[in-house]
């Protein structure tokens, strides 16, 4: 079983910024990629930005140059950087991770997701 906690969602003005944070937890083997998804009201899920294990990113083109992911293996925890935040930013961010459970095979796991705000 594996338990993700997202925290650092908020209200923000254009041109702000926030980090996220996600932590892993439980009988997690190993984690493999990493990353966040975002979802506005009537839209779909969108990839926002991922890292592997070996620390290589991929960002989607509307986020490029302003967000930054990284990770600590030892805490288990993915952060986003989002900075220069536009209107079209406001979502709910999902981190989501790649998990090798003891005894299970590879699975995808959602966090509970983390509103983020931003006024003009």
């Amino acid at each position: 079983q594996v338990q993700l906690v997202e925290s650092g969602g908020g209200l923000v003005q254009a041109g702000g910024s926030l980090r996220l944070s996600c932590a892993a937890s439980g009988s997690i083997f190993r984690l493999n990629r990493m990353g966040w998804y975002r979802q506005a009201p009537g839209k779909q899920r969108e990839l926002v930005a991922t890292i592997t294990s070996g620390g290589s990113t991929n960002y989607a083109d509307s986020v490029k140059g302003r967000f930054t992911v990284s990770r600590d293996n030892a805490k288990n925890t993915v952060y986003l950087q989002l900075n220069s935040l536009k209107p079209e930013d406001a979502a709910v961010y999902y981190c989501n991770v790649e998990a090798l459970i003891l005894g299970s095979t590879w699975r995808g796991y959602w966090g509970q997701g983390t509103q983020v705000t931003v006024s003009s």
